[in-house]
């Protein structure tokens, strides 16, 4: 386990209770490969203090579309302490370091974190989104700052679903969400800047190198599944 070092007296009472609670939740510390090296809290991890002596994480980011091949978009709570208000993929978070988060074959772990989360965040009920039907595509490692204290440093397993769903959103974790078909997110993207939208820098960077041509193939994703590789997207 690793503590929190010089940033452990950091004041977080300005920031949302209930998030400041979560960031005792302990991630997975990677290498570089992707290989578990042990655990640190949610904090920790994103600190850019511990960022920037190389302390690296692992995640996932999950597309869920429709029938309808829409993809569903969210926009982050105002609470959130990193990347409030910003609009991203239908839900991002982290396996935690404990059994049933940490098994790796057939990337169960990162399945059942992305279950979990989809229910906290989205209120999706795990039987709409059952483990066998997320397909997990490839990883990304990518560095983002939040602010001058809090950032991203993540290998990021892509998951995709395609699944007709009830949404009931906890709005500590999410302020909107809307589905989109491809062209709307190109118009989202390409303006979001003049219309004062923000986006999370992991979708933007996903949008820009990979989504479009794994969207494309929605119906027939082991074209374009690369399990070997970790795209390095820094």
């Amino acid at each position: 386990m690793t503590g929190d070092g010089a940033a452990e007296g950091l004041d977080l009472s300005k920031y949302d209770e209930e998030q400041v609670r979560l960031m005792s939740e302990m991630c997975i510390l990677l290498d570089e490969n992707d290989k578990a090296i042990g655990a640190a809290s949610k904090k920790h991890c994103h600190l850019m203090e511990n960022i920037s002596k190389g302390t690296l994480h692992r995640a996932f980011s999950v597309f869920l579309f429709n029938s309808q091949n829409e993809l569903l978009l969210q926009q982050r709570a105002s609470e959130k302490i990193t990347f409030p208000d910003c609009f991203t993929n239908t839900c991002c978070s982290h396996p935690l370091a404990f059994a049933a988060e940490l098994e790796e074959k057939d990337q169960l772990g990162v399945k059942r974190a992305a279950q979990r989360k989809l229910e906290h965040e989205l209120g999706i009920p795990p039987e709409q989104v059952p483990l066998d039907k997320f397909k997990y595509l490839t990883r990304i490692h990518y560095l983002a700052g939040s602010d001058g204290t809090w950032g991203e440093h993540e290998i990021d397993y892509i998951l995709f679903i395609k699944a007709d769903v009830q949404v009931n959103v906890n709005p500590n974790e999410v302020q909107s969400y809307k589905y989109v078909s491809m062209e709307e997110l190109k118009d989202i993207i390409s303006t979001a800047d003049e219309k004062g939208i923000k986006i999370t820098p992991w979708f933007k960077l996903i949008d820009t190198s990979f989504l479009y041509k794994w969207w494309a193939q929605i119906d027939d994703l082991d074209k374009v599944v690369d399990h070997d590789t970790i795209h390095r997207l820094l």
